[in-house]
């Protein structure tokens, strides 16, 4: 019925980022590129190589995220740092030990990335890309499957539109998540968007979400629920008898168009 879900390994070079973001006043926000990931699909290696003793400042917001800090001491000769070269052994070695990681990670935007791309395509994967605009090699970019520019991100806190504040807070929260969700489903230009699919992206999302927190016996009333407050529309497959979502209703807020089939 639905598409498989992707499983994703997320390797970090922070030490390309933080090149990028040395003339920036905002810091880089490691929630904002795992925000957008989730979208992608289940996320179930997340590691950054940096010397560390360097980007303290990064390092609570590093753990708070559940990401290994893999430590990477800066050569004083050479002055340059290994942290590329760990970092493609350790996704060589994923790559032929986890066969059921699909989609591989790399933030960073340094053209020497470029032949561990080209290689775990060759074994299959799909390579998705994540980098700053002014810091990232264009053959890197143009390499991998997919690449995301961080300045393109959202904020996680980022809605489609704002939701009638005249509804309950725990009821605009839930239809806040299933919109959300919805967009990113059509982000990925995802042809069906099966109620399964959309609760799995929302539980990727906040992986707390129950809709039995926010009042509801099951996720279809949730959906009915949302449909009866004119923001989604929806239909019921015939072979499945499962929901389908086929559009916004008046009141989603400013949406994306979701395809018709």
């Amino acid at each position: 019925m639905s598409e498989m879900e992707r499983t994703l390994a997320v390797f970090i070079d922070f030490e390309n980022l933080a090149m990028g973001f040395k003339d920036r006043k905002e810091k880089f926000s490691i929630q904002k590129v795992l925000a957008r990931l989730v979208e992608k699909g289940k996320i179930v290696v997340k590691t950054a190589y940096a010397d560390w003793s360097r980007f303290g400042d990064y390092r609570n917001q590093m753990h708070e995220a559940a990401i290994e800090l893999i430590e990477v001491p800066k050569r004083q000769m050479t002055g340059k740092n290994s942290a590329d070269i760990r970092l493609v052994v350790d996704a060589i070695d994923l790559c032929y030990s986890k066969t059921h990681i699909d989609t591989f990670v790399i933030v960073s935007g340094d053209s020497d990335f470029s032949p561990l791309v080209s290689k775990l395509k060759e074994n299959g994967k799909h390579v998705l890309g994540v980098g700053m605009h002014d810091s990232t090699s264009t053959l890197l970019a143009e390499n991998c499957d997919e690449f995301i520019y961080y300045e393109d991100l959202e904020t996680p806190e980022s809605a489609p539109g704002e939701l009638d504040v005249g509804l309950p807070k725990k009821k605009r929260e839930a239809f806040q998540l299933l919109i959300d969700s919805i967009v990113a489903l059509v982000r990925e230009n995802k042809e069906i968007l099966w109620s399964s699919m959309i609760k799995d992206t929302m539980k990727r999302k906040k992986p707390m979400f129950n809709e039995s927190y926010y009042g509801y016996s099951t996720f279809q009333s949730l959906m009915e629920d949302a449909e009866k407050h004119e923001l989604i529309r929806l239909k019921t497959d015939p072979r499945s008898g499962t929901y389908v979502v086929v559009g916004f209703g008046p009141k989603a807020g400013q949406t994306p168009k979701i395809p018709t089939h």
